[in-house]
C-alpha cells in the first residue's frame, strides 16, 4: 500500500515526465493520452481508492483532490480522465460483492482494468441523477438496457462504464433508479464521434448508444433502486472532488505562468523589470491568495466528507463552485499579465483558459451547486425542484 505522500511523489514524476511534455499535442490533436494512463497504472495508481483487501491503497477523497491537482497542473484533460477512473472505481467498491471484488477491483488495483462514469444524458442535461436510460429485467440472471449517455469521459477507451438507469419493469416502484456496469465490449454498445470541444479536448468525451445491451445480474451495482444512494454517497463527493482538484491544478498552472513571465520580463525602455511595478506585485499577491484559499476549501471539503462532518455537503458543493470561479479568474488574469504572448496559439495560458471554462458547464453546474449549498445551509432538500 502507498501512503498519500508516496502516491504524490509518483504522480508528480509522471506529470512532469509524461503528461506535461504531451499536453500541447493532447490539446491540439484532441488526443486521449493513453501513455499517461498506462504510466499511472504501471505505478500502481489506478488502485488509489480501491480497498486494501482488493490490493488497492485504500485512499480517499483528499488523495483524489491532490492527485488531480498535480495532474491538472500539467494537463487538465488527463487529470479529469484519470479522476473519472478513480470515481468509477469508488462507485464499484462501495457495495462490491466478493465476485465483483475479484473480477473488477483486483484488476483495477493491478492496473489491468480502467473504468469511468456514464451518467449524463441528452434529455436531462445537468440533472445527471435523473436517468432516462431504461433497464428491464429479461431473466433472473440478466437485464437489457436501452438509452443514450452523453459526454462520457474516457468514452470508448475504458474497459467498463458505471451507468445509471431507470427501471421500467411493470411492478417496479416509480422512480426506481439503478446503477449497472457496462463492459466496453458489450454487444449493442456503440460510440458517437470524437469530442471536438473548445477546451478539455483530450478527455475522449463521447456519446454512448445502448441498443438492447444485455447486462448480467452480476453487473448490477448494489441492489435494484440503489442509484440515488450511490449518487449522493459516492458519486457526488468523489466526482466533485475530482473536478475541484483538476481545475485547481489549472488555476495553479496559470499562476505559475504569470509569475514566470513577470519575473523574467523587462521592457527595453524601462530601467527596472516588470516585476518591479507595484501594481504587478499587488496582482501577483492577489492571485496567490485566490488560489491558496480555494485550495484550502477543496482540502477541507474532502477531509470533511471523509470524516462525515455535518457541513460536508455544503463544503463539497461550494468547493467545486469556488474552483470554477477561481480557475477562470486566475487564467484570465494570467492572460492579462502575460499579454500578447499568452494570447498566442502556442502559449500554455490560452489552453489553460479554454480548459478552465469547462468548470462552469460540467454538471453539476456552478449555478446548481450554489443553489444546493444554499439549501444545505438552510436545511432544505437539495432536489426541491
Amino acid at each position: 500500500m502507498l501512503s498519500l505522500d508516496e502516491a504524490l511523489v509518483r504522480v508528480r514524476a509522471i506529470a512532469t515526465e509524461v503528461v506535461a511534455p504531451a499536453a500541447e499535442r493532447t490539446d491540439r490533436d484532441a488526443r486521449w493520452h493513453e501513455e499517461a494512463f498506462r504510466a499511472l497504472q504501471s505505478e500502481g495508481l489506478g488502485g488509489l481508492v480501491v480497498p486494501a483487501h482488493a490490493g488497492g491503497h485504500g485512499l480517499g477523497l483528499l488523495a483524489i483532490a491532490r492527485v488531480c491537482e498535480e495532474l491538472g497542473t500539467a494537463c487538465g484533460s488527463t487529470a479529469i480522465s484519470f479522476g473519472m477512473h478513480l470515481v468509477g472505481s469508488a462507485v464499484i467498491a462501495a457495495k462490491a460483492t466478493p465476485e465483483q471484488t475479484e473480477r473488477l477491483l483486483v484488476p483495477i488495483a493491478r492496473g489491468k482494468h480502467m473504468t469511468t462514469l456514464a451518467l449524463s444524458e441528452p434529455g436531462t442535461g445537468s440533472r445527471f441523477y435523473i436517468p432516462e436510460t431504461r433497464l428491464e429485467k429479461r431473466t433472473d440472471d440478466a437485464y437489457v438496457a436501452r438509452g443514450t449517455k452523453s459526454f462520457v469521459t474516457n468514452g470508448g477507451r475504458a474497459d467498463s462504464y458505471v451507468m445509471s438507469t431507470v427501471a421500467v419493469t411493470p411492478d417496479a416502484p416509480v422512480g426506481q433508479f439503478s446503477c449497472v456496469l457496462v463492459r466496453n465490449d458489450a454487444e449493442g454498445l456503440s460510440w458517437g464521434p470524437p469530442w471536438h470541444g473548445f477546451g478539455m479536448r483530450g478527455n475522449s468525451s463521447r456519446n454512448a448508444e445502448l441498443r438492447d445491451v444485455i447486462i448480467p445480474r452480476r453487473d448490477l451495482l448494489g441492489e435494484e433502486g440503489d442509484e440515488i444512494w450511490y449518487v449522493f454517497n459516492v458519486v457526488a463527493p468523489y466526482f466533485l472532488v475530482a473536478m475541484a482538484g483538476t481545475y485547481l491544478g489549472i488555476a495553479a498552472a496559470a499562476l505559475d505562468d504569470a509569475r514566470a513571465h513577470v519575473a523574467a520580463r523587462k521592457h527595453s525602455f524601462a530601467a527596472t523589470p516588470v516585476s518591479g511595478a507595484t501594481f504587478i506585485q499587488h496582482k501577483m499577491g492577489e492571485l496567490w491568495g485566490l488560489v491558496a484559499r480555494t485550495r484550502a476549501l477543496v482540502h477541507y471539503a474532502a477531509s470533511a466528507a471523509e470524516a462525515g462532518a455535518p457541513d460536508a455537503l455544503l463544503a463539497l458543493c461550494s468547493a467545486k463552485a469556488e474552483v470554477a470561479e477561481c480557475a477562470v479568474r486566475a487564467c484570465n488574469e494570467a492572460m492579462t499579465l502575460v499579454g500578447g504572448r499568452g494570447y498566442g496559439s502556442e502559449a500554455r495560458v490560452q489552453r489553460l483558459l479554454r480548459d478552465a471554462r469547462a468548470a462552469d458547464v460540467m454538471a453539476p453546474t456552478t449555478e446548481m451547486l450554489r443553489t444546493w449549498a444554499g439549501r444545505a445551509l438552510l436545511g432544505m432538500p437539495l432536489l426541491a425542484d
